[in-house]
C-alpha cells in the first residue's frame, strides 16, 4: 500500500514539473517573438513613425539622426555604425548627411539592403532667391547649382509612396507576415487620408498663401496644400546683407510678419528679419516623432500666420 502511495506521489510530481515547464515555455514565447523582430534602421525620426505604423510589433527601429540634431550635419556615432551589423534593412531618404555616410553605412553591413524611400517621387528643386542681374548667370550654371529638396516626409501624399516602398521591403525580408504588412499599409493609407482632410480643413479660411521660412523645409507641404514658400537660407548658407534687404522688401510687399524657423538651426537671421518686419519668429520642427500630430500642429500654425479666422 505504501509502495502505491509513493508511486502516486512520484507521478504527481512528474506531472507538476511537466506543467510548470509548459508554462515557462509559454511565458518565454513573447520574448522569442521580440528577438525575431526585424531590425530596421532609418535616417530620421519621422521614418521611424512610418516603419512602426507598417511593421508594428514585427519591427524594431533604430534612428541615425537623434532628436535635436540636424540631418544636414549629423555624424553617426561609432556605436550606431557597429549596430548596423545587426540590421536587416536600412531606409534612406536623401537628407544631406547621407551623402557623406551612406557608403560607410552600407560597408558596415554589406548584406543589408539599403532602400531609398524617395524612389518613385519627383524631387522638387530647393527654393532660392534670384538677385537682380543674376538671372542670366543662374541660367548658365543651372545644372551645376541645382539642389534637390529632401523633405519628402512632410507631404502626406508623398508619404503614401514611401509607405509602399517600406511595406514592400518588409514583406521581402519577412514574407511570412505579408498579410499583416498589407493590412497595416491599408490602415495607414486611411490615416493619411484623414490627416490630409484635417490639414485642408485647418487651411480652408486662409487669406494669404505665401509664407516666409528660414530653412526651405516646407516646399512639398506647400505644393500639396496650395501654399507658397519663401525661403531665407539655401543649402545651409545664411543670406548676405543685400539678400536680407531683398527678402525683407518682398515680405513687406506681401504683408508677412512671421518668420518660421526650426529648432535644429540658428535663428539669428530669422530674428533679424522678423524685427525689421515688426513681427516674430515661430519655431516649428519637421523632425518631430509624433509625425501626424506634428503636421496638424504645423497646419494650425500656418492657419494663424496666413490669416485664417479663429474657430468658433
Amino acid at each position: 500500500m505504501k509502495h502505491h502511495t509513493r508511486l502516486a506521489l512520484l507521478l504527481t510530481l512528474v506531472l507538476a514539473m511537466l506543467l510548470l515547464s509548459g508554462c515557462q515555455s509559454a511565458q518565454e514565447a513573447p520574448e522569442a517573438a521580440t528577438q525575431a523582430a526585424l531590425q530596421v534602421t532609418v535616417s530620421i525620426v519621422p521614418q521611424m513613425f512610418f516603419v512602426e505604423r507598417l511593421g508594428g510589433e514585427l519591427v524594431d527601429v533604430a534612428v541615425m539622426v537623434q532628436p535635436g540634431n540636424s540631418p544636414a550635419t549629423y555624424e553617426p556615432k561609432a556605436a550606431q555604425l557597429e549596430a548596423l551589423s545587426r540590421s536587416d534593412a536600412y531606409f534612406s531618404i536623401g537628407v544631406p548627411f547621407e551623402r557623406a555616410w551612406l557608403e560607410r553605412i552600407q560597408a558596415a553591413n554589406p548584406a543589408m539592403p539599403v532602400v531609398d524611400t524617395s524612389q518613385g517621387i519627383t524631387l522638387r528643386e530647393i527654393d532660392a532667391h534670384h538677385h537682380e542681374g543674376e538671372e542670366e548667370e543662374e541660367e548658365e550654371h543651372h545644372d551645376e547649382a541645382v539642389q534637390l529638396d529632401p523633405h519628402i516626409w512632410l507631404s502626406p501624399a508623398l508619404v503614401r509612396t514611401q509607405a509602399q516602398t517600406i511595406a514592400a521591403t518588409l514583406i521581402a525580408e519577412d514574407p511570412e507576415h505579408r498579410e499583416v504588412y498589407e493590412a497595416n499599409l491599408a490602415a495607414f493609407d486611411e490615416e493619411l487620408t484623414a490627416l490630409e482632410n484635417d490639414i485642408r480643413g485647418a487651411l480652408s479660411g486662409i487669406t494669404s498663401r505665401r509664407f516666409l521660412v528660414f530653412h526651405p523645409t516646407w516646399g512639398y507641404f506647400a505644393d500639396e496644400f496650395g501654399l507658397e514658400q519663401m525661403a531665407i537660407e539655401v543649402d545651409g548658407q545664411e543670406p548676405s546683407a543685400k539678400e536680407l534687404a531683398e527678402i525683407i522688401e518682398e515680405a513687406q510687399e506681401n504683408g508677412i510678419q512671421v518668420v518660421l524657423a526650426q529648432p535644429e538651426f540658428s535663428t539669428r537671421a530669422a530674428e533679424t528679419i522678423a524685427k525689421e518686419l515688426d513681427g516674430k519668429v515661430i519655431k516649428v520642427s519637421p523632425l518631430a516623432e509624433n509625425w501626424d500630430e506634428n503636421l496638424r500642429t504645423v497646419a494650425a500654425t500656418f492657419a494663424e500666420v496666413l490669416g485664417a479666422p479663429a474657430a468658433e
